[in-house]
């Protein structure tokens, strides 16, 4: 049982306040999404809460408290930052990562599970020495780890944690997941204390929460902690989301970074001018007011199309049924008399959305231009550097 007790000095935990384990049934049933949920539930009833992770997969480069460079989890920085989580330092929120070649790495002896054991439980002891209650984050389903001996069981088993294990919404299948998952707790120890179903219908919240409650208690004798309706939000990436995919630098339309977009908003740009107009009108007809358009760095004819296009929007000088290729020829041969002094801008991408357009260092005559006259208007456009099949840009 989790007993709330008052802000304590380093050193001081108050009693009965055993470490929460969080784990899912597999990947992409919200782990991380309950896991902030309840650190922030638990911040309002403890006066110092920890994190850690202690096996993680992708990890991202933080400066330390020693101001030298350490590679965490990335929920890892998003608690710590999110959260200001000061009372704890990233050495020991991630002690257990596993990049390409770690797993080879430990079946052939050049990493033992001991030292994976003395990494996660000195940093646990360090996090729970700083903090009032401690909150631990699996990876994956129960069972990842496994074949470096450092389950997600294995390790809240470990380090003394009551395990609450997420799935995914309804009763047959959510309900076998789980079974799979509490089997291999029980088998290395772990005590499940919880289960939190996710991403449920709104009009099934009620009987998942009637039947699920009644199975969990008969067959397990642990409780249905919560039930959580499916936002279908959260599901789409916003605009800060794909600035971050891509490796790019938003250089306006900063407010716009919070926006959702669907798959359906987004679309590349390859083909001619002409037929880049055709769709657009056809898109602007339909309503869709906050498309994504991407393109490729070299493509200042898609480029300019598209503003002449906006502008005459803008200007009262378009309506529907009007032919927006009429000045397309005119846009692609500007471009082409820009295209031998044209030099690829020093940066991942140049991203515009809603917003005046500032392009950052490029001696693209036609970027000059745009600087001075061109606003961008509901429709964003990415004008990138070359980026496609998995292949890295030469210029990044």
């Amino acid at each position: 049982e989790v007993v709330p007790a008052p802000s304590a000095e380093v050193g001081e935990r108050p009693p009965m306040c055993r470490p929460i384990f969080v784990a899912a049934t597999r990947q992409n049933v919200g782990k991380t999404t309950v896991s902030l949920a309840l650190m922030s539930g638990l911040r309002k009833r403890f006066g110092k809460v920890g994190f850690i992770k202690p096996v993680g997969q992708q990890h991202v480069p933080v400066t330390g408290s020693d101001g030298t460079e350490l590679r965490v989890d990335k929920d890892v920085v998003v608690m710590k930052e999110y959260f200001g989580l000061d009372n704890i330092p990233y050495e020991h929120m991630s002690p257990v990562l596993v990049p390409k070649g770690y797993t080879k790495q430990y079946i052939d002896g050049e990493v033992s599970r001991q030292a994976q054991v003395d990494r996660i439980q000195n940093s646990f002891a360090e996090i729970e020495r700083r903090s009032d209650i401690t909150l631990v984050e699996g990876t994956g389903h129960v069972g990842v780890g496994s074949i470096i001996d450092m389950s997600n069981a294995q390790t809240a088993a470990l380090i003394g944690a009551d395990v609450v294990l997420v799935a995914n919404g309804g009763l047959g299948s959510a309900f076998d997941e789980l079974e799979v998952n509490r089997v291999m707790c029980e088998h290395h120890g772990a005590r499940l204390r919880g289960v939190i179903i996710n991403k449920v219908l709104p009009e099934k919240l009620g009987m998942v929460k009637d039947y699920f409650g009644r199975v969990c208690e008969q067959r397990w004798g642990v409780p249905l902690l919560g039930v959580i309706d499916y936002l279908p939000l959260l599901s789409k990436p916003c605009l800060s989301d794909i600035e971050q995919v891509l490796g790019a630098t938003l250089i306006s339309g900063k407010h716009c970074r919070p926006l959702h977009y669907s798959t359906e908003d987004v679309e590349v740009v390859t083909t001619a001018p002409r037929r880049f107009l055709r769709k657009l009108r056809h898109r602007y007809d339909q309503g869709a007011r906050r498309p994504i358009y991407l393109t490729h760095i070299t493509r200042d004819d898609v480029v300019l199309a598209y503003l002449a296009f906006y502008q005459r929007v803008k200007q009262g000088r378009w309506e529907a049924g009007d032919d927006p290729t009429r000045n397309a020829d005119r846009a692609a041969a500007a471009a082409a008399a820009f295209t031998p002094t044209f030099t690829p801008a020093p940066i991942p991408a140049l991203v515009g959305a809603a917003a005046s357009f500032t392009p950052l260092r490029s001696t693209t005559p036609s970027f000059a231009a745009l600087a001075s006259t061109a606003r961008w208007g509901p429709s964003a456009l990415l004008h990138l550097l070359p980026l496609s099949l998995g292949r890295s840009p030469p210029h990044s």
